[in-house]
């Protein structure tokens, strides 16, 4: 990891912040990873100021290289050659999880923040497949895609809800993950604290 990029003040920044989003982590057996082992990890690749949060996949860390999509790479290869798990990583800058966290678009309509997700895509997916997207029938889900972020409300709890990661990701044709929105909120405070210099 190396070189530089400009941080979301928009001065160049040595560091870049970002949050690096594993999908189907420690799901019953299913992508068994120790988060000590994911912030070793993360150092082995020049990350500092690693933290983790909770136990699903989720480190925030700074990098001096600029691109997140090399990021992405790295991590998921080193995840899989060193610890087994070869698993989708999805990075986003400090300003971008920010900026997602600044407003759910079904938040006016919901008082429990546990039925507010949002998935996070590997890229924008194809216009036709947004256009087909839809919710099993007689379900009660809603969904906005905004870039490479989809708002999913869960009105009746996510829980046995048939819209998943899984099925979204076929309906959609790129690889995502999904977290709840206080997931998300907290995930943007830590990239906000994390140190940056320049």
């Amino acid at each position: 990891m190396s070189s530089a990029d400009r941080g979301c003040s928009g001065r160049i920044a040595a560091v870049l912040t970002c949050v690096a989003l594993l999908r189907a982590v420690n799901l019953g057996s299913r992508g068994s990873l120790a988060m000590a082992d994911l912030r070793t990890a993360i150092s082995d690749l020049g990350g500092r100021d690693v933290t983790t949060y909770l136990r699903s996949g989720n480190v925030v860390f700074t990098t001096a290289e600029h691109d997140p999509r090399v990021v992405e790479q790295q991590v998921r290869a080193h995840l899989a050659t060193d610890l087994g798990l070869d698993t989708a990583v999805l990075v986003r800058t400090a300003a971008e999880i920010t900026a997602v966290a600044e407003s759910h678009p079904f938040a006016g309509q919901q008082d429990d923040l546990a039925k507010l997700h949002v998935a996070f895509l590997a890229a924008e997916p194809d216009a036709e497949r947004v256009a087909a997207l839809d919710v099993p029938a007689g379900a009660s889900e809603q969904m906005l895609l905004r870039g490479r972020e989809l708002y999913l409300h869960y009105p009746a709890g996510a829980g046995r809800s048939k819209v998943t990661a899984a099925y979204l990701q076929r309906r959609l044709g790129v690889e995502l993950t999904a977290r709840n929105w206080r997931t998300v909120t907290a995930l943007a405070e830590l990239a906000g604290d994390h140190p940056t210099s320049g």
